[in-house]
């Protein structure tokens, strides 16, 4: 199913990419420069969602170490192409920002085929057979029921961060290229907390089942601190090095400027994150999947983008309003998260 979906999106990115930046409020310009960016990360769609569908499927037989190891692969090889296509070390060819996506891309390809081996192979706790692929109604359905959830936070988020992107945008193609290159710096260290917040899942899912709720609770909190311990060093870095960071990718700057900026605001909230980012996903483990869709529709559409609007066009205060918007809803999303999380009613959910 998120395969089929996937080739869908894979299918508009390649041939509309220009017209999705314009649509999310990119200039002509901006459009141009970087639309090669946005096809080559649309059309690699699939790859991406068999990556994590795969690492899914690991991490609930109880094989987080090959979905560990993938999402190794993926970015080793990903940190390895990045500066060699960015920048055109050696044989390889200058492709600017296009490379990051190249890198990206071919990194989460190769991680993709080593689950395939585990899985075609018996190596791993499950096995695909030929036999199984066929349309199953009532499973389909049964996954739609379990996963709506999970598919809305998502859905969610992502509008979110395509309204930032159009406010955003207003200020001009210096600014949008800065936020986008901080964005993807962003996204690159919050990757290693995703395996941490999904471990979480994992652990709360095997210990409810295994009738152990306190030992649930115990390995999110452990799991939140590890963490917030990550993001506080992360950002450390974000403040210390931000500007050496933007000028790894981009020259611009006014870009630079602007991208360090959002670096160093964001980085105030990446200790808030931590919590927000590990406990959804502990519901989320729980089965309890309507919970962090609630509070992130709360927290991003009715909180976030007001406020963003709100500093950046009526304070005047551009982009800087917008990170501030940012950092304000993800600290106020732990918060709420961590409140409801303390209540304990994930615990009884049944699925």
């Amino acid at each position: 199913m998120g395969s089929f979906l996937s080739v869908i999106i894979s299918i508009a990115g390649f041939f509309y990419a220009k017209e999705i930046l314009l649509l999310m409020g990119a200039s002509p310009k901006v459009a141009e420069e970087n639309y090669l960016f946005t096809q080559i990360m649309l059309t690699g769609n699939i790859v991406i969602v068999l990556l994590f569908i795969n690492n899914a499927v690991f991490r609930g037989a109880g094989n987080a170490s090959i979905a560990m190891k993938a999402l190794l692969i993926a970015n080793a090889i990903n940190i390895i192409l990045d500066p060699l296509l960015i920048l055109g070390i050696g044989p390889f060819p200058k492709m600017g920002i296009v490379g990051a996506a190249v890198a990206t891309t071919i990194g989460r390809a190769f991680a993709v085929c080593y689950q395939f081996y585990f899985l075609f192979n018996g190596k791993a706790l499950i096995q695909i057979y030929t036999k199984q692929f066929v349309i199953q109604v009532k499973l389909i359905k049964s996954i739609l029921n379990t996963s709506a959830g999970g598919m809305f936070q998502f859905i969610i988020g992502s509008c979110s961060w395509i309204f930032l992107a159009m406010i955003i945008a207003e200020s001009g193609t210096a600014a949008v290229s800065g936020y986008g290159t901080a964005i993807r710096i962003c996204i690159f260290t919050i990757l290693p907390a995703w395996g941490l917040a999904n471990a979480a899942a994992t652990l709360v899912g095997q210990n409810l089942g295994a009738n152990q709720p306190e030992r649930a609770e115990k390995s999110v909190w452990r799991t939140a601190f590890i963490t917030f311990c990550f993001f506080a060093v992360v950002s450390v870095i974000f403040f210390v090095f931000g500007e050496n960071l933007m000028l790894f990718f981009i020259q611009d700057k006014e870009a630079v400027k602007a991208g360090t900026l959002c670096l160093h605001i964001l980085a105030i909230g990446y200790v808030f994150f931590a919590y927000g980012l590990v406990i959804s996903q502990a519901f989320n483990g729980a089965g309890d999947t309507r919970t962090p869709t609630y509070i992130n529709l709360f927290v991003f559409w009715f909180l976030q983008i007001p406020l963003a609007y709100l500093l950046a066009k009526y304070l005047k205060m551009g982009p800087l309003g917008v990170y501030i918007a940012i950092g304000i809803a993800e600290s106020i999303l732990a918060l709420v998260s961590i409140m409801i999380f303390k209540r304990g009613k994930w615990k009884l959910i049944k699925v």
